[in-house]
């Protein structure tokens, strides 16, 4: 998506206060430059966030704490598993749980999709006036409804293959969803869903989500941490996902990604290998901004479309 002239700051009301966000690369890949993040918030969890705990288990899961955004209500809601990046992973288990709360602003993402229509400043001026009306559409046609969002530490595994990650993903299948469904009120249903995240949580997203498409019916990644040498590897574990079970799949880059070329040599490969996705590149760098930006109105409002079984933006 070709980058545009965007309007200026509208005055109809004042930007939302955003906590810093870390997205970030894993080793051996290209990385950019982190801004130093803000301290997270210590306080108490806002109303709706809940603190789940988990006891250390055997084997190679590793420690693990997670939050939860269960905001009730008369009807279950479809669930969304997001992962952070590395900045997040690197400062320990509780940062790395709070990341897309505290870190990335996603109260005032979800706020801001309760409240449309959307503005330039609520995506950091990060995206084009089609995509802008794109999302608008999309609200106005039908609201946001909101979901569970679960948000696990993500671990820098050193291990970046697909039975590398297979521990982590054990954690979320076997320990992770049950805990959310049954604290949250959650959809089990595979279709209500989803798995996503940012740089390395993007790549641990597609590695899971692929490995798992009887569990997850929608599998997304934002700037995720990948090399063009993988694109075989990841073709090869979405098509064998797409034989079991058909599974909404979206990959997300910025034109100033450090990523992106590894991305499109993966989405190529993907398509010369017949497995349906989306590509999607919108302005904007690989950094904490774009995550409180696009990043976070891309993932939540893309995944409550696809899980409601809706038409994404």
């Amino acid at each position: 998506m070709a980058a545009s002239k965007l309007p200026p700051l509208s005055r109809r009301r004042a930007l939302f206060g955003l906590a810093a966000l870390a997205s970030t690369s894993c080793r051996r890949s290209s990385s950019p430059p982190e801004p130093a993040p803000a301290p997270a918030s210590s306080g108490a969890a806002p109303p709706g966030w809940k603190d789940l705990a988990f006891e250390p288990a055997a084997g190679d899961e590793g420690p693990q704490r997670a939050l939860l955004l269960a905001p009730g209500g008369a009807a279950a809601l479809p669930l969304l598993v997001a992962l952070h990046g590395r900045g997040e992973a690197v400062r320990g288990v509780d940062v790395g749980a709070r990341g897309w709360r505290d870190d990335y602003g996603l109260d005032a993402t979800l706020e801001r999709l309760r409240s449309p229509p959307l503005e330039p400043e609520d995506l950091g001026h990060m995206a084009t006036r089609e995509r802008l009306a794109q999302l608008n559409a999309s609200l106005g046609a039908h609201p946001y409804r909101g979901m569970s969002i679960a948000t696990p530490f993500t671990p820098d595994l050193r291990d970046r293959s697909v039975e590398g990650a297979a521990g982590f993903g054990r954690f979320v299948v076997e320990r992770l969803l049950p805990r959310a469904r049954a604290e949250g009120g959650c959809q089990a249903a595979r279709e209500a869903t989803g798995i996503d995240g940012v740089s390395l949580g993007g790549r641990l997203a597609l590695l899971v989500g692929l490995s798992h498409p009887d569990v997850f019916g929608a599998v997304g990644a934002l700037q995720p941490a990948v090399r063009a040498g993988e694109a075989e590897m990841f073709s090869t574990l979405a098509r064998r996902a797409m034989e079991r079970r058909k599974v909404a799949l979206r990959l997300v880059s910025s034109e100033a990604d450090p990523f992106l070329p590894a991305i499109q040599a993966i989405s190529d490969r993907l398509r010369q290998d017949g497995v349906a996705h989306e590509l999607l590149i919108v302005p904007g760098p690989h950094d904490y901004a774009w995550n409180r930006g696009p990043g976070g109105v891309e993932m939540v409002l893309w995944h409550e479309r696809v899980l409601r079984g809706l038409s994404p933006p």
